[in-house]
This record gives structure tokens, sequence and C-alpha cells, in this order.
């Protein structure tokens, strides 16, 4: 999951770049349309990650028993 949060990270900033360049408006807008969707991609799978690490450090630790 980390590598997939890299990727948008990394495709975000390519559409921020692009947005950016002020060739075209219309591609601008759209770039910057892109990077908004790439970069909360990005959130979204880095949250999803930390979940899922929390999870499996919490189902690796042995039940707490409270007196016999």
């Amino acid at each position: 999951m980390v590598r997939d949060s890299d990727f948008f990270k990394r495709r975000a900033d390519e559409a921020r770049a692009a947005a950016f360049s002020k060739h075209n408006s219309d591609d601008a807008a759209v770039a910057g349309d892109l990077a908004l969707a790439y970069a909360a991609l990005a959130r979204r799978r880095a949250a999803a990650a930390a979940t899922a690490a929390t999870t499996e450090e919490v189902k690796a630790e042995p039940p707490l028993i409270l007196g016999d």
C-alpha cells in the first residue's frame, strides 16, 4: 500500500506542475483537477496503510487476562 501512496503522490506532483504551466488555460484546469484527485487518492491510501498497520499490531498483542 505504501507504494500506491507514493505513486499517487508523484502523479499529483506531475499534474500540479502541469497546472502551473500557463500555455493553455483549459489544460491547466484539467491538470489542477487531476492533481487534487491524485492527492486525495494518496491520502486515502496512506490512511488505509496506517489503519492496516495498526490493526496488525493489535492482532499481534496477546489478550489481557485479569485475575484467575
